[in-house]
């Protein structure tokens, strides 16, 4: 008996291009320039994006290629300061009569940039130009979204790497190896990472189909628009915050930090330039009280993604709490704030390995981290050791514009921040603030630049001001406690801050990283064994706390 022939059902073909070439990228923006809504492409395969690794880093190292490139995109940019940073919206650039100036915080008579606030008006643009390009953006199908990030990813990291850095370190005080893990490393494996858990979070499905039922999950964008927040002090987080929710979907309101406007403008070009067609990320400098009276009033407010101080996130969902009834759907609020980290010495520790991690942990970026130590609790029987090695290794410090490559650290990023430490000191010094005493540096200068020296204060007693409070700068303060009152001290630190982002806890004992690290599950986010408090890597440390410090909701994670 011959079976009667199959016909085929479907043809495979193997497709490849080069992830969102600018070509390809007009063709989309093109698309979206049409007043008619085009028709949703059909997504014909579940693909798998390219295999992900972290981004190399390079050293700049004496002599090194990099080094001479990073030198020479640094003299260009000083050369041509001033830049101008407009309001970009549906991809049209707006110059408005509210300027204000990003200056440079090591020598702040210098500007890097002007850029334009938007007004009230230009934000209800925004809005609307998004709300129109979303459906759109919302159906092309995935991998043309992930390519586009992908491609980005690829031009930051080649092709605009020196100046995406340059601008880092000028603008934001950065040294080159600051810069480079976040501006370049961090902010590439954002981008290629996310396509990789989006992939993860599209293939989570029902497993179970009853008798004649086939079940599956769709996950769309939010009903509405997304706005995102961002941070002056890691270039990285501001292209994290619009990159997530636009990958899934979303459409977004940008409002960068004054105080990094200038990388922010270049990371939104660089996406631009990548293919993201218009009106998906609208880029949207601005007094905050006037964007958020736009879009927190707004109906289709559907989501809100933040990294900045805590006492600004709290105002601001407040500020949604009270106009709940005025929306669509709960927006989603997810928010990294702020931080009172610590580190914690173990009897056992090893005190020197202690004293140098917390030296990098407390003035690498000049203490401007939200993950920065700045408490330590050390074991009275390590004390003269730790001690010493903290004074030794914190004299070897040098301090100065980023573009001497022999500085360690510059300076704060503004007058407000050096304002705010500055007081901190001078009560100190002068017998305000009891039970503390300035073991190393204290020293300030404004006349130039921001700068205070990487700072030790020591207390004697656990629940100090300095203790307490988070100063977001470069002064760390320590407190000797007894050796035999471990488990106490535990409690005591654990209860003294409102925060909960990251922790470092430093022992050989085995038995004591167990006790201490139970002792302080609920004290950090990020829990570090005997190494310092910072340096989480997408991939590897998803990172983000909770209580004071955030919704938790893990950076660098599917989450």
């Amino acid at each position: 008996m011959r079976l009667p022939q199959i016909l085929p059902t479907a043809r495979s073909v193997t497709l490849t291009r080069i992830a969102a070439s600018r070509i390809s990228g007009t063709i989309i923006a093109a698309r979206f320039q049409s007043t008619a809504a085009a028709p949703a492409v059909p997504q014909l395969g579940a693909f798998r994006v390219p295999d992900v690794v972290n981004e190399p880093m390079m050293s700049y190292a004496p002599g090194s290629t990099e080094r001479r490139k990073l030198q020479a995109a640094l003299a260009k940019m000083r050369a041509k300061m001033p830049f101008e940073v407009p309001v970009v919206i549906n991809g049209e650039k707006f110059f408005t009569k509210d300027i204000q100036k990003q200056s440079l915080p090591f020598d702040h008579k210098s500007t890097l940039a002007t850029f334009h606030n938007a007004s009230k008006d230009l934000v209800q643009k925004a809005i609307d130009g998004a709300l129109k390009a979303k459906p759109i953006w919302e159906a092309l199908p995935f991998n043309d979204r992930a390519a586009i990030f992908l491609k980005a990813a690829d031009l930051l990291t080649n092709k605009y790497r020196y100046h995406v850095l340059a601008a880092t370190m000028l603008g934001q005080g950065k040294n080159a190896w600051q810069a480079e893990i976040d501006a370049a490393a961090e902010l590439a494996d954002f981008w290629r990472f996310n396509t990789q858990y989006a992939t993860e979070i599209y293939a989570q499905q029902p497993t179970k189909n009853a008798a004649l039922t086939w079940n599956r999950m769709e996950y769309r964008a939010l009903e509405g628009f997304v706005v995102a927040y961002s941070p002056f002090n890691f270039t990285a987080i501001g292209g994290n915050l619009v990159g997530a929710p636009a990958l899934m979907g979303n459409v977004c309101i940008w409002k960068p930090s004054p105080t990094g406007i200038y990388s922010s403008y270049l990371v939104y070009e660089i996406l631009k330039e990548a293919g993201l067609p218009d009106g998906v990320i609208q880029f949207v400098p601005g007094d905050a009280v006037a964007v958020t009276d736009v879009t927190f009033e707004h109906p289709e407010f559907a989501g809100f993604h933040f990294t900045g101080s805590t006492q600004v996130f709290k105002h601001l969902w407040q500020k949604i709490g009270n106009n709940i009834n005025k929306y669509k759907s709960y927006p989603r609020i997810v928010g990294e704030t702020g931080g009172k980290n610590m580190h914690f010495l173990h009897k056992s520790a090893d005190a020197k390995h202690a004293a140098i991690q917390t030296v990098r942990s407390s003035f690498e970026y000049n203490g401007q981290k939200c993950s920065a130590c700045s408490r330590v609790y050390v074991s009275d029987n390590l004390w003269e050791e730790y001690k010493a090695a903290l004074i030794s290794e914190i004299k070897k410090i040098k301090q100065g514009p980023v573009d001497d490559f022999t500085n360690f650290m510059s300076s704060v990023i503004n007058r407000p921040s050096f304002d705010k430490i500055k007081g901190y000191l001078d009560d100190i010094r002068n017998g305000k603030t009891p039970n503390s005493s300035i073991l190393i540096g204290g020293k300030y200068d404004d006349s130039v630049g921001y700068t205070i020296e990487p700072t030790v204060v020591l207390a004697t007693d656990p629940k100090a001001k300095t203790m307490v409070d988070e100063l977001f700068g470069p002064v760390v303060t320590v407190y000797v406690y007894p050796a035999d009152k471990y488990e106490e001290y535990l409690e005591i630190a654990d209860g003294t801050s409102a925060y909960g982002l990251t922790c470092a806890l430093f022992a050989q004992d085995r038995n004591a990283v167990v006790i201490g690290s139970n002792k302080l599950r609920n004290a950090a986010g990020n829990f570090y064994i005997n190494d310092k408090s910072t340096g989480a890597v997408v991939g590897q440390q998803a990172f983000g706390g909770s209580r004071a410090s955030g919704t938790n909701d893990k950076a660098g994670s599917s989450l």
